[in-house]
Parts: C-alpha cells; structure tokens; sequence
C-alpha cells in the first residue's frame, strides 16, 4: 500500500533507494508507529531522507501521498474514516481547545460527530455546493470546505479559514527546507560546514573521554583528562558588494555573514560597491574617508585564506572593463584588473550571487564576472553554497 507514496519520493527528486524503502516496511510491520501521524511522518523521514536539503521534496510527497479525503471518491472516505475510536481520540485530544470540547460534548459529542459523517458519506453519491447537510463546499454543513459550522470536519479545504474544524483531514504544516530556494542563517550554517579544517588549540577546554578511559584504566583510579577544543581553522576572507542592486538582497547576504561569523573563528570582512577597485572599507558609514586600500588587504592576507565575494554582479559592463567606468568615482584601472589581481592572491576563491541562477544570461556584467571567474560563480542557495564549499575545500 506504500508503493505509490516510494514512487511519489523518487518522482519530487528525493534519493531514496530500495533498501530504505525495505527498511521502512520492516518498522511499519514491527509496530514501531501506531495510529500516530505525527510518528508515521518522522519515522518514514528519518528512514529515507539522508539529507536535510531534501526534506521539503519528502513533505511534498508525503503531502501527496497522504493528502486527506478531497481526492477520494464517498465509498473510499467512508473506508478512510473508519479509524480505530483511540486514534480519534488522541487526535481530538491534540487538536481541540477545551472550550472546543464542551462545545461537542452539547451537542452531542465526538463520537456522534464522526458517526454522523460516516452516514452522510454512506448516503451522498455525488458533490455537493452549498447547504447545510451534504459533505461539500460554502455551506453550514459540519463536513466540507469553505463553509462555517462551529464543529465541523474540515475535507478538501487547503488550510484553516475559521479555526473550527474538530479534524483537519488535509493539514500539513512541516517547514519548506529544500537546496533550490534561498536561505535562511540555520541554512546557511548547514553549508558552511562543509568547509572545515579542524585544528585543537587555547586553554584546556573540553573533556578528553577516550583519554580520560585510558589513563582510569591505566591508574587503576579516575584521572580526568582534559584537552583543547576543536575549533574550525579555515581561513576566511569575505567581501561584500552594498548598495545600488544589492540593496534588494540585504537579508539574505546579512544571513549569510551572520552564519559566516558564528561558523568561522577566522574571518575577515570588507565591502566594496558593484566591482573591485583600488579601495576598499570595513564600515558602510566612513566608506568615503576610511577606506583601506586594496593592495593594502591583497598583501596582508595570504594565500592560505578563502575569498568569498559577494555580489549580484549587476552593472554596466563599463565598471568592469575600462578604466574610468566606475560609476562613484573615477578609477585608474579597470574592474576586472582588480578582480585578476584578487583571484591569483586568494587561489581558493568563489563568487556568489544572490539573483536567481536563471536570470544570470540576461545581464552581461553578470555574463562578464562569470567568465572571469571560470565557473566559480554559484547562486545563494543551500546548493549553491554547498557546491562553493567543496570547490574551496
């Protein structure tokens, strides 16, 4: 009865193979999930989801697959509903206010709720629009969608409009988390990770267990040993484009830094404007009068750093290719001087651009960048911060 829901998974992208799906029959055969919908969803998501950037394409399909009672003909919701009276309960339970509850109780109670709709599905043989006994739409009958009863079943309706229903057959609220949108910090977090570099130093941090065994088992008495904490060394030089195009993108490009800060014990931050020229500043306030030149940053960090630039890349071709073309001041040399000079300091180096990967081919400057940086542009998406990290590792 599975089968269609393991086609479902692999139709919405989600790499699930044979094996998980043999395994997920096996602890559903086992009884490890019972009359819970809740633990049928995690359990069917921690057996064949192997990755967190496909968890939406799982909710999708498990939205799909398990849709509610909209898609059934009336001789399969009246199947569908005859539930084991401990399931309604609990799902009651969870789903009821307590006001809820004694509204039901006077007018007859849970049971005759369900019973109730057992007899209209029995009796009903087509759709019904309207009215206030058949399953069906904008009526006052309790079974259907939007309609209102201060009790009623909620079947084929996508969300909630007046909170009343007693069961919400098609509810689905599990959070999107998939590599194609854009992220959020935790997201972005997720990614970073990928690019790590452990090394062990300060003061005597954390607790040594495999130490601490040995050396008991060695004394013949508890000898805690202690060790420094592991922290990321990865070397990370960030450089953000700001203002013009890129103020549509702030959120995600401060999302983006926020998670770079908790991620990287070694990072280093500096903007620029549209393209890289002779200078460069740390405060968007004193961009004017306390700027760094750029040589000055080329210089100080070596070879050994990761250069992450951020930008949209969106401007007149002009601010990269001639010298003169920027569009704040006038530039000694031209943009793509200065992006040249950046890549052979920083060899580990990526550029990511906040603006949809498909847009990229109608904007030349973008065009332009991306040539410049021979296939080291990726959008800001958990994919694409996922690919960035393993071509800087």
């Amino acid at each position: 009865m599975f089968l269609p829901f393991f086609e479902g998974l692999r139709r919405h992208g989600v790499p699930v193979s044979v094996r998980e799906y043999l395994a997920f029959l096996e602890a559903m055969q086992a009884g490890l999930v019972t009359y819970d919908v809740d633990g049928f969803y995690y359990l069917a998501r921690t057996v064949m989801v192997k990755d967190e950037r496909h968890i939406d394409r799982f909710d999708r399909a498990f939205s799909e697959a398990f849709a509610g009672l909209q898609a059934l003909s009336a001789e399969q919701v009246l199947e569908a509903v005859d539930l084991p009276p401990e399931w309604l309960e609990k799902l009651a339970e969870k789903l009821l206010t307590p006001e809820e509850k004694a509204e039901i109780a006077a007018l007859g109670g849970f049971d005759k709720l369900m019973e109730t709709l057992r007899q209209r599905l029995a009796e009903q043989k087509g759709r019904h629009q309207g009215g206030s006994k058949w399953v069906g739409t904008a009526g006052t009958s309790p079974f259907g969608a939007y309609g209102y009863n201060p009790e009623g079943v909620r079947i084929g309706q996508d969300g909630s409009r007046h909170q009343r229903a007693v069961k919400v057959w098609d509810k689905r609220e599990f959070r999107d988390f998939d590599d194609r949108v854009e992220l959020g910090t935790r997201n972005i977090k997720v990614a970073l990770k990928r690019l790590r570099k452990w090394a062990r130093d300060g003061a005597q941090e954390e607790l040594d267990l495999p130490g601490t065994i040995r050396s008991t088992a060695e004394q013949g008495y508890l000898d805690v040993k202690t060790r420094p904490e592991r922290r990321n060394a990865v070397k990370v030089l960030l450089l953000l484009d700001v203002g013009g195009s890129m103020d549509a993108h702030v959120q995600a490009v401060e999302e983006l830094f926020s998670a770079a800060r908790a991620e990287f014990k070694h990072l280093e931050a500096y903007y620029f404007h549209n393209c890289l020229y002779e200078g460069l500043w740390r405060d968007n306030k004193r961009r004017w009068n306390a700027q760094i030149p750029t040589l000055e940053v080329l210089r100080t960090y070596g070879a050994d750093y990761k250069c992450v630039i951020v930008g949209d890349a969106s401007m007149s071709p002009y601010e990269i290719l001639h010298p003169g073309g920027a569009n704040e001041h006038w530039n000694p040399e031209a943009g793509q001087v200065w992006l040249t000079r950046a890549r052979e300091a920083w060899p580990a180096h990526v550029w990511l651009n906040p603006l949809p990967e498909r847009m990229w081919q109608y904007t030349q400057s973008v065009q332009i960048i991306g040539q410049l940086f021979e296939g080291r542009m990726f959008p800001l998406t958990l994919d694409g911060i996922t690919r960035a990290m393993k071509v800087l590792g």
